[in-house]
């Protein structure tokens, strides 16, 4: 606002409202503080209060009124019996006197009654009065003339019609002018008069142009603050992601960064502008300042490229069931898949123990089943729980002369943890300490109950090398899937599971896919974990060339452009650019991830790593024919690790060892593990030039022991305490500068020089450290034997007694 309106005072507001000075300090002190005196300064807010409580108090009766008091051209005075005026003066005599700010009082009725006209307000805020209308009665403008009684402040609009284009007289309006102004505004024109120094303060030199001026101004200022206080008033929308840093959430308020982080400490939550805070802590942030908060959903790349829609019911069929083979290893589950598929898969294992996961899809009486065979071995405890994931019945095979054993265990808690139903086949039944009684027993005790003794588990007894009960074990098989009612939906992009994925030297990365929903056509573009491509070839579990594969159907496809991890989901996509970024997003996400607990690989932290620990740290690098395989290698030795010595496999692949696995393993000091895997000829002339030791192995009981055996080698050494002899003190001598000096008697064994020893005092022991001399009579001696008496200090302990036995010992290495 202009100095002008903060210097209205109070008499001066009185004044020209035509009111008391108490009138108006009585409405401050209603509506706000009263003033301390009439002449106190009024601030805009009070100027505001009386302003409104004036304009409620002294409403015009209609629009009429209005009109009725602009007319151009004053009449002569006359009775107000007949005029509308005399009307409008009826409906509110009772507001009549004090309504000099409500309702302009015209200037020819003061001029008629009076020889002064009506007084003009001189300051700033107050408007040049409009030409006049009718007189009023006589007493009205008695009452219009009187002290402390003005014209209104309220501007007035007068409209000059220019549309027929003829002159205004203009002169007819100066003088109107003229007879308007108030006398005090006159006697200041008058040359010599002293008042007009006494009021430049509040006169224009311009023709009071300026007042309107500045009151236009002064208007559009405070419409401009009403129109901000509005706008505080509205809450304000704001869309918050799942998290959002705190500097973005401010801009985002439209508030200051410091706002935002001292009402979060208020909540007590120490946040700097960058950091992220979630969804709920935003939310209870914005409503403090009283914005509206709306939940933005942002829709990922993935979200964008993967249809993962539920399937409708009439859109569904039924489909073949994923049966998993699972049981201890050796039991028999490679025997029993061979049996059935009438090939013979055991004997390409490594000692006949299943190296990796297979899948297979044979037909039983004209229905296909996929199987899926497990290692039984404890060291692919997630590739059994992999398997147990993707599939529907599981088959659990026991040896009847061994019973339950540890992995048999394991098997059937994934099974259970999948919730899906165990079918247990009692194998090798036709040796002669077979017991298939023994095994139903150990099966009650994990809640597998056979059917025969009114459970729900079916066990079916079979020998696999002699073909017993094989055909019945899959009848069961199939009516278990019929109970299932197992559907899925071929008319849709294909998506499943990677089961094994591994590094062909001919054709490149190769994954065994699990189709689980849809159907995988030759030629779609596949996402599978970090690892996207076309589909070149799709072959079956017989080697058959497939142009497309529809649910529960096992494939090998070439044509993605990494081995993906085994145990990932795939799914078909339409956009190859987008699913390249998507790959792209999660590697820098496993990067992330890998990065914050266990760096990667990198010289720089690998060397900070061992200088920070003071455990010593054994490097691996693992490589191995298929990607399940390295998993399994890689926790294996990782479980190795002990208190002493840290395993850790800094590097996994799938493939031939080549050269730069030797230069890694150079710079890093590690170990090279190879699992059906061989070094290429420059992988092997490099490891003999930079004398690095690479391990070949078929087996995974071979690594394992290897690798602990190379593992005692660098544990420190352990050592145990052995008892010399003891010997009592019987008498002890002071000598300055040697110390307490005892004389001993030795009681068993032998005391030896520069040996530990400890003062035991009454069963405690006082003190341990290392003999400081010992002496015979005059002589010093290596060692004094049983029944003898000596001479001994013990270093930098002197509070020596009579009667103290010393314990003379040393420390031996255990031999590892």
């Amino acid at each position: 606002m202009s100095s002008a309106v903060n210097k209205y005072r109070v008499h001066e507001l009185a004044k020209d409202f035509g009111l008391s000075n108490k009138d108006i300090s009585e409405i401050l002190a209603k509506y706000a503080t009263a003033p301390k005196n009439h002449m106190q300064a009024l601030t805009d807010e009070e100027l505001s209060l009386v302003l409104e409580y004036l304009t409620q108090h002294n409403q015009v009766s209609g629009i009429q009124v209005i009109f009725s008091e602009t007319a151009p051209e004053p009449k002569p005075a006359a009775p107000a019996s007949g005029t509308p005026k005399a009307s409008v003066q009826a409906t509110r005599p009772a507001q009549q006197p004090a309504q000099g700010q409500g309702t302009v009082q015209r200037a020819a009725q003061q001029s008629a009654a009076s020889p002064r006209p009506a007084q003009q307000p001189v300051q700033g805020n107050r408007p040049m009065q409009r030409p006049a209308v009718p007189q009023q009665p006589a007493s009205q403008q008695s009452a219009a003339q009187q002290p402390g009684h003005s014209t209104s402040r309220v501007p007035q609009k007068k409209v000059v019609d220019t549309r027929k284009g003829g002159d205004v007289n203009l002169a007819k309006y100066d003088e109107r002018l003229e007879q308007m102004a108030p006398d005090k505004a006159r006697r200041m024109q008058q040359p010599g008069n002293k008042e007009k120094f006494r009021n430049t303060g509040r006169s224009n030199t311009k023709g009071g142009m300026t007042f309107s001026n500045k009151r236009r101004q002064d208007e559009q200022e405070k419409l401009r603050r009403l129109q901000l206080e509005i706008a505080k008033k509205a809450p304000l929308k704001v869309s918050i992601p799942d998290e959002i840093s705190v500097g973005e959430l401010a801009s985002r308020m439209k508030k200051t960064g410091a706002e935002v982080v001292k009402v979060l400490m208020k909540n007590g939550i120490l946040a700097s502008l960058p950091q992220i805070i979630d969804f709920d802590t935003a939310a209870l942030v914005a409503l403090e300042f009283n914005c509206k908060v709306e939940h933005e959903v942002t829709i990922t790349i993935e979200e964008q490229l993967i249809d993962d829609h539920e399937d409708a019911e009439k859109d569904l069929v039924p489909r073949a069931p994923v049966v998993v083979v699972m049981g201890h290893v050796d039991h028999g589950k490679t025997s029993l898949l061979d049996t059935i598929r009438n090939a013979n898969v055991a004997e390409g294992e490594a000692g006949g123990i299943t190296q990796h996961i297979g899948a297979y899809q044979v037909q039983i009486n004209g229905k296909p089943i996929t199987f899926l065979d497990t290692p039984g071995h404890e060291a692919f405890t997630s590739m059994r729980a992999r398997g147990a994931m993707v599939t529907d019945i599981a088959i659990l095979v026991v040896a009847a002369e061994d019973g339950i054993m540890p992995q048999t265990v394991e098997s059937i808690n994934h099974a259970k943890a999948a919730k899906i139903p165990i079918i247990v086949a009692i194998n090798k039944i036709d040796k002669p300490d077979a017991n298939p009684d023994r095994v139903k027993q150990q099966l009650t005790e994990y809640g597998l109950v056979p059917d025969d003794w009114g459970g729900e588990t079916i066990c079916c007894p079979i020998s696999a090398k002699k073909n017993i009960g094989i055909d019945k074990l899959l009848e069961m098989v199939t009516l278990t899937a019929e109970m299932g009612e197992l559907k899925a939906n071929p008319n849709r992009a294909a998506s499943g599971t990677v089961i094994e994925a591994r590094l062909d030297k001919g054709r490149g990365p190769v994954a065994t896919l699990l189709v689980q929903n849809g159907t995988l056509h030759q030629g779609d573009i596949i996402i599978a974990g970090t690892s996207v491509g076309h589909v070149r070839t799709m072959t079956s579990s017989r080697g058959q060339r497939l142009d497309n594969a529809g649910p529960s159907v096992p494939v090998e496809i070439a044509g993605l452009s990494e081995a993906p991890s085994a145990g990932c989901t795939f799914n078909v996509v339409a956009d190859e650019r987008m699913a390249r970024e998507l790959v792209e997003q999660r590697k820098s996400e496993e990067k992330l991830k890998s990065a914050s607990p266990v760096q990667k690989v990198s010289l720089e932290n690998l060397f900070d790593q061992i200088q920070a620990g003071e455990r010593k740290e054994l490097a691996l690098i693992v490589k191995a024919d298929v990607q399940g395989s390295v998993e399994a290698v890689k926790s294996s030795l990782e479980k190795l690790s002990n208190e002493e010595v840290n395993v850790r496999v800094i590097h996994g692949g799938v493939g031939a060892i080549n050269e730069s696995d030797v230069m890694l393993a150079s710079s890093s000091g590690a170990i090279i593990v190879g699992f059906n895997v061989r070094p290429d000829a420059a992988a092997r002339d490099s490891a003999v030039r930079a004398n690095v030791d690479m391990r070949m192995y078929r087996v995974i009981y071979d690594c394992i022991d290897e690798i602990e055996s190379a593992m005692k080698g660098m544990l420190a050494p352990k050592y145990r305490e052995v008892v010399l002899g003891h010997a009592e003190i019987r008498q002890t001598y002071k000598v300055s500068g040697v110390g307490t000096i005892a004389g001993c008697y030795v009681q068993d064994g032998k005391l030896m020089r520069n040996c530990s020893a400890r003062v035991v005092r009454d069963g405690i022991v006082i003190h341990e450290g290392s003999l400081g001399s010992l002496q015979r009579f005059k002589d010093s001696v290596k060692e004094v034997a049983q029944n003898y008496e000596c001479g001994l200090t013990i270093e930098k302990f002197n509070d020596l007694k009579e009667g103290d036995i010393v314990e003379a010992f040393t420390m031996e290495e255990i031999p590892r």
